[in-house]
């Protein structure tokens, strides 16, 4: 079924807001229920994963599931999606992201408007955001190639594992570490420190999409030298 472009623009924006929604309300309540970081970020991880699997299952019927700027050029880049599209998309995006943080500040009564403290920044914070953005789009470009039906839970799935083994607690999206940086919560960023984590993820991502466009592409089994005898 297609869907006229409206209909996926409110798709991707409604989709990117659950998303924020749960990262940055799971981080609030994780915060509040353990003083034990680990035992936070686990109980930011779950709710994380679970919501993509659910919103990539639903929503992607209709919008192609991105809820992510890379997710998008990537797929602009490779042809597989329309160009007068990305801008509208990239915006639906973030606005549904910035939206998705003020909804889980309005559910535990915190100001709405705030702006992030937490120090992210660095080599590693970068390399860690490249590796992240580079494996999920990787994840998708693969689960395309072989395991369509699979897509949602192998998003799910490597997020929840990048959440533990990068520095960065894997962001992997530019339109969620915008969104991250309105709040002063536990998942937040600093928005001087959000340049660094695009740059990265936007380099990862193009990185994975040059990879598989070399290591997924199909290849003809048939000789042509034997095709071309047969053809004399």
């Amino acid at each position: 079924m297609t869907f006229d472009l409206g209909r996926r623009l409110a798709a991707e924006a409604l989709g990117t807001a659950i998303l924020v929604t749960t990262v940055v309300g799971s981080g609030i309540m994780a915060d509040r229920l353990s003083d034990d970081v680990a035992v936070s970020l686990l109980g930011n991880t779950i709710p994380t994963g679970a919501i993509l699997v659910v919103l990539i299952s639903i929503l992607g019927p209709i919008s192609g599931a991105h809820f992510n700027p890379a997710v998008t050029m990537v797929f602009a880049i490779r042809r597989e999606f329309e160009l007068s599209a990305v801008a509208p998309y990239l915006l639906a995006q973030i606005g549904g992201g910035v939206a998705g943080t003020i909804i889980a500040h309005a559910m535990f009564e915190l100001p709405l408007f705030q702006v992030s403290e937490t120090v992210r920044t660095g080599p590693g914070q970068w390399t860690a955001e490249a590796i992240a953005t580079f494996g999920l789009v990787l994840t998708i470009l693969g689960g395309l190639r072989f395991r369509n039906d699979s897509i949602p839970w192998l998003v799910g799935l490597y997020i929840t594992a990048a959440y533990w083994f990068t520095a960065s607690t894997s962001f992997a999206n530019p339109a969620v570490a915008i969104a991250r940086s309105v709040t002063s919560t536990f998942s937040g960023i600093r928005p001087l420190d959000l340049p660094g984590f695009i740059i990265a993820q936007i380099l990862g991502a193009l990185v994975a999409a040059a990879l598989a466009g070399w290591m997924l592409a199909e290849r003809s089994n048939e000789n042509p030298a034997i095709i071309a005898k047969g053809t004399e």
